[in-house]
């Protein structure tokens, strides 16, 4: 069953980054180093992606139903392939047409706050941003989760990226990458 991903994303300096990281280290369950090289595959409305965890040495495809900029999340599905297989994922796409690639390591770090998820993160083409999200199993629960990583980013001083924010953003790093 595909879960549906609450999702949002945040550019922050590198002294909010520092500052967020701080906080959380002293104040969330500490998930982890997450680190990912990643190779993502835009489609009509869909965002398919080839994870390779440096940090944790697995791997996994992830095909999601939405753009990033497309709201805060619509169904994803996600399997685990071995870490052997990332290469010949990522040439299976490329032979089915899947041109269109931009490859990006995340240097990123979570944490569980307050039930919300973050991924604090730095990238090349995104620099220092986080994640905040919250999985859930039906549309019943958007409202609440929504909310959540509202209040907690307003809390955490955490100004949350427009949706018209995240599209352009997405376009630059596509230009820049064609």
């Amino acid at each position: 069953m595909a879960k549906i991903e609450i999702e949002y994303r945040s550019i922050v300096s590198k002294k909010d980054y520092e500052r967020i990281m701080d906080f959380l280290k002293k104040n969330a369950q500490d998930l982890g180093e997450d680190d990912k090289d990643s190779s993502f595959y835009i489609l009509d409305k869909k965002l398919l992606k080839v994870v390779k965890n440096v940090s944790k040495n697995t791997a996994k495809i992830t095909l999601k139903l939405q753009e990033v900029g497309d709201g805060s999340g619509k169904e994803e599905f996600e399997f685990i392939i071995p870490i052997e297989s990332v290469d010949t994922a990522k040439e299976v796409f490329k032979n089915l047409g899947f041109t269109e690639r931009i490859d990006s390591y995340q240097k990123r770090h979570n944490f569980m706050y307050e039930g919300v998820e973050f991924a604090v993160k730095y990238s090349k083409d995104w620099s220092y941003h986080i994640e905040m999200e919250i999985l859930i199993d039906t549309e019943d629960g958007r409202s609440n989760a929504e909310s959540k990583i509202k209040e907690i980013a307003e809390e955490l001083g955490i100004k949350l990226m427009t949706d018209e924010e995240q599209k352009r953003l997405v376009k630059e790093i596509r230009a820049k990458n064609s």
